[in-house]
């Protein structure tokens, strides 16, 4: 048989090629990763002196670990005024690595208007968003907009949130959800209270996630440390910044994504910030 070199040779060196991208492209999608989550760091919640040192403190811990970036899950601030949403941004400047932040209710509102959603576009930035990190797709929503039906506002948030993970799911990226509403606390089929969402549009969400390959929904609010896990997804709420309801130290979680063991999380304390009195 007769091989022509003139074609068989830049076939050959095409398919070398599209092998070499294929692989990697391979090898960056399960490129292993760590990031931090926070939770309220929420300036005048635990004393506005005591939060101010401690999410300096948290800062500074956190530029010296070998993490990607930090997530806030919401509840930048006890009181959304122009003196402590300069102070948080002040503070926030000083990370070294990517910082997004989800709004919470102390933030935009227990009921968001179209004035409290403007303030914190303009002092803060993008109520909700989504950055591509290493294979994964980070989903960065505004859960006072499920909490609280507030019109065009909630419907367009609806579709976006749907799209976004409709499109993550296209193109095989897991997505890690950042919120500071929790779906539930303990069991999706809870009633609602005042740390969870309502009913049908926490189970609305949640066929979302399961449905688009949602690996992760990272909330705050709570106060409270809580682990959940639910049809492969897990749901944490961290240690915050602020003041813990639960009596644990001030912290935050740090967070390790791929290497062969999936998702894990830890606790790390805020250093010279001692547990308030009965702590576990």
């Amino acid at each position: 048989m007769k091989v022509n070199l003139r074609t068989t040779i830049p076939l050959l060196f095409s398919l070398v090629t599209a092998v070499s991208v294929l692989a990697a492209q391979v090898g960056r999608e399960q490129e292993p990763f760590s990031f931090v989550q926070m939770c309220d760091t929420q300036l005048g919640m635990g004393g506005y002196e005591h939060d101010v040192a401690t999410f300096k403190q948290a800062v500074k811990q956190i530029n010296a670990l070998p993490v990607d970036f930090v997530v806030i899950c919401g509840d930048l601030v006890q009181k959304a005024d122009d003196k402590s949403f300069a102070d948080f941004n002040a503070i926030k400047a000083t990370f070294t690595l990517p910082c997004y932040c989800a709004p919470g209710n102390h933030d935009v509102g227990n009921a968001p208007t179209s004035a409290t959603l403007a303030n914190y576009r303009e002092k803060i930035g993008k109520d909700y968003y989504s950055v591509e990190h290493k294979g994964y797709t980070l989903v960065v929503a505004n859960s006072q907009l499920w909490k609280s039906d507030v019109g065009a506002e909630s419907a367009k948030h609806d579709a976006w949130f749907k799209k976004t993970l409709e499109e993550a799911k296209a193109k095989d990226s897991p997505a890690l959800v950042v919120v500071h509403y929790p779906l539930f606390l303990k069991d999706i089929e809870e009633e609602e209270i005042y740390y969870n969402l309502p009913i049908e549009k926490r189970k609305e969400i949640f066929a979302l996630c399961k449905e688009n390959g949602v690996v992760a929904f990272l909330a705050g609010h709570t106060h409270k440390q809580i682990s959940n896990e639910k049809d492969g997804i897990l749901f944490v709420n961290g240690e915050t910044t602020s003041k813990n309801f639960d009596k644990r130290p001030m912290g935050f979680r740090l967070w390790k994504v791929g290497g062969g063991n999936g998702l894990q999380h830890e606790f790390v304390k805020v250093e010279g910030f001692d547990a308030e009195p009965g702590a576990e």
